[in-house]
């Protein structure tokens, strides 16, 4: 029993030690993987509790203190919306706490990309806590984080325009005819999937024998923009590109078919899945898996990105191109030869000069501004956990499914619209300022 005893002892210390080693390591190559994973732990765990926490939180008399019990499915809602907001809190106290981090001399920094088994244990802490506030405080949340999300997606849609141009002027800077026709190609292909997309999605979600106008609406603007895309850009007085225009042309159009296939399941012209009224642990899956790898990525583009925080030829990102290129030299002092530490003593100087170099390098990224990101894909994710906080039917058990998600992702369409036309035609409207 005494042996028994000493070896799950060494065991949990060992679970413990390759744990904080794994951990730390990560957060030493990038703090970014690692608050990834939290993100997305977050994520599963808001998911898990929306399946099981019902029936607990029903006991629970500061939360159902109703004269008449809620449904089961205004628990879920309100499961998910509790660990949204202690990961909301974790995420916005990190970013006002890291505000005006300029380089990594900064003892934050080293609180930024350290600390993990603290940061895991507070968070933990901060998420059971939100468990013991009244529903009041929630409801607001839940208010807040529908003007969140829309705020987070705005910044995908920014961060998507400057990619386009950016891909433009990059092929376009070159001046050769070889990049001048794969413009034309990637252009030409780009169009071709966005017309022959928008004739499945009339086929999909417009079947006929159906009275299905508003479908047929949304198809028809969405295929309007595009045309209206390539005539603004192709005006000799834009001097645009048709490479942007066919880009932003195939993600509105992947963004009209992702709000019709956010429609109920039981919608008649939700042709899509007219065959799949039940829901299976493979969609659920599916759904959760998707939801997780994209509001993630979203989250990290967007907060390591420094097109919202100073142009490319900034000072702060041309010293971060620099340091990218030249981090093997600087690692080994010798190109090709790897990083590592100076096997001879007499070395002690050199090293201390290259660690002092390296405290005084500006950092990558905002560190603020990537927690802020965060906090706000916090609040996104809830709502296409929730349904933007309605249920419809079966619907309610679908990861980002029902009449608000539609209309939800329809206006992204029509903000990515008007983003991208303003983005021409600013220029010309306001000549003297720089875009």
């Amino acid at each position: 029993m005494w042996a028994a005893s000493c070896l799950a002892s060494c065991c949990a210390a060992c679970a413990c030690d390759a744990c904080r080693t794994v951990v730390s390591g990560i957060s030493r190559r990038s703090a970014r993987i690692a608050y990834c994973g939290l993100f997305a732990l977050s994520l599963i765990v808001s998911w898990i509790l929306r399946e099981v926490a019902a029936p607990l939180m029903e006991k629970l008399p500061w939360i159902n203190h109703f004269s008449q019990t809620p449904n089961r499915e205004w628990f879920e809602t309100d499961a998910v919306l509790r660990v949204s907001l202690g990961n909301f809190l974790f995420f916005t106290i990190f970013s006002i706490f890291m505000i005006g981090v300029k380089n990594q001399r900064d003892p934050r920094d080293s609180i930024h990309h350290g600390g993990w088994m603290m940061k895991i244990i507070c968070w933990c802490l901060l998420v059971i806590f939100m468990f013991f506030l009244p529903n009041e405080i929630i409801s607001f949340y839940e208010t807040i984080s529908k003007f969140g999300s829309g705020l987070f997606l705005l910044v995908q849609v920014v961060l998507l325009l400057d990619f386009v141009h950016g891909w433009n002027d990059k092929w376009v800077g070159y001046d050769e005819q070889f990049w001048y026709i794969a413009l034309f190609v990637v252009s030409l292909v780009c169009y071709a999937a966005t017309l022959v997309f928008s004739g499945l999605l009339f086929h999909w979600f417009s079947p006929s024998g159906h009275d299905c106008g508003l479908n047929t609406f949304f198809i028809v603007m969405t295929l309007i923009l595009v045309f209206v895309f390539a005539i603004v850009a192709l005006h000799p007085a834009v001097n645009g590109s048709i490479l942007p225009a066919s880009v932003i042309s195939l993600y509105c159009t992947y963004l009209c078919y992702s709000a019709l296939a956010s429609e109920p399941r039981d919608y008649e012209c939700n042709g899509l899945h007219k065959h799949s009224k039940a829901v299976s642990t493979a969609t659920l899956t599916l759904g959760l898996v998707t939801t997780v790898l994209s509001v993630v990525y979203s989250a990290v583009r967007a907060g390591s990105s420094t097109t919202l925080l100073s142009p490319p030829s900034s000072p702060r990102a041309v010293l971060q191109f620099n340091q990218l290129m030249s981090v093997d030299i600087c690692d080994s002092g010798v190109p090709g030869e790897g990083a590592g530490k100076p096997l001879l003593p007499l070395d002690s100087k050199r090293e201390e000069h290259e660690e002092k170099e390296k405290a005084n390098k500006p950092v990558s990224y905002s560190y603020s501004f990537f927690h802020i990101i965060f906090s706000l894909a916090s609040m996104y994710s809830a709502m296409l956990l929730t349904g933007w906080t309605t249920s419809v039917g079966e619907s309610g058990k679908l990861v980002d499914v029902g009449w608000p998600s539609v209309w939800v992702r329809i206006l992204t369409v029509w903000a990515t619209a008007g983003l991208y036309i303003w983005s021409l035609v600013a220029p010309i409207m306001f000549p003297e300022r720089e875009f």
